[in-house]
């Protein structure tokens, strides 16, 4: 193969990771030492709790980013509830979140609990469109909560493109990907399980994220992003 053509490959291929490193850093997630609040709704569109992320440690090798997340809850008066850390990647513009933040919180929980299981991710590639299966995800987990031994096991399943839909929340307005799911969740303390079913919709910003989800039991939207 001539020179030219070779190099000309070689720039090709650095423009190419230059360009899928560049669609990971617009996610909110994504973002050093940003703060992300996500309104926590009941079923009649009221809020009665907030999320609180953090994220930091964010590095780059490549196509792929990823950061640490910390969360914390609040009810309704400000009391924060619980604690937890996920992480967070991004590869060649593919988001994928870290189940563990779908995960129920338990009472007594904080981020010092040591909660035993891989990283398990849910995917949200930069290329879908309406009409598209995305794939499902499953997760097994394992952790202490004051001496009482409890799992979990979670499948995120039927993940469907719904259809192009304009959110606006008091966080701005976004051009998203509607994404119906289906999730199974089983949580056992000292070997007594109590299933748990949702079905439910996310609303989807390409390079951005997540901004607002839905279902029967109520729902989030982002409210602030500092």
């Amino acid at each position: 193969m001539p020179m030219k053509i070779l190099l000309l490959s070689g720039v090709s291929l650095l423009f190419a990771c230059n360009i899928s490193a560049q669609d990971c850093n617009g996610y909110y997630f994504l973002q050093n030492n940003k703060t992300i609040e996500m309104a926590i709704l009941n079923k009649k569109g009221e809020q009665n709790a907030k999320q609180v992320y953090t994220v930091s440690n964010v590095s780059n090798s490549g196509s792929s980013t990823t950061a640490d997340l910390e969360s914390e809850m609040f009810d309704k008066k400000g009391k924060s509830i619980v604690k937890s850390k996920a992480q967070i990647k991004c590869d060649g513009g593919v988001m994928m979140l870290d189940m563990k933040m779908s995960m129920p919180q338990q009472p007594g929980m904080s981020a010092e609990t040591d909660v035993q299981g891989e990283n398990i991710y849910i995917e949200y590639p930069n290329n879908m469109n309406v009409g598209d299966n995305l794939k499902n995800a499953t997760m097994h987990l394992e952790w202490d909560n004051k001496g009482m031994k409890q799992s979990m096991d979670m499948e995120v399943f039927d993940r469907k493109v719904e259809a192009k839909e304009n959110v606006t929340t008091p966080a701005g307005s976004w051009d998203c990907y509607k994404i119906s799911y289906k999730s199974k969740t089983r949580i056992k303390t000292m070997g007594i399980g109590v299933p748990m079913n949702i079905e439910g919709t996310e609303y989807y910003a390409p390079g951005f994220g997540i901004v607002k989800t839905e279902s029967k039991h109520g729902g989030t939207q982002i409210v602030a992003i500092k």
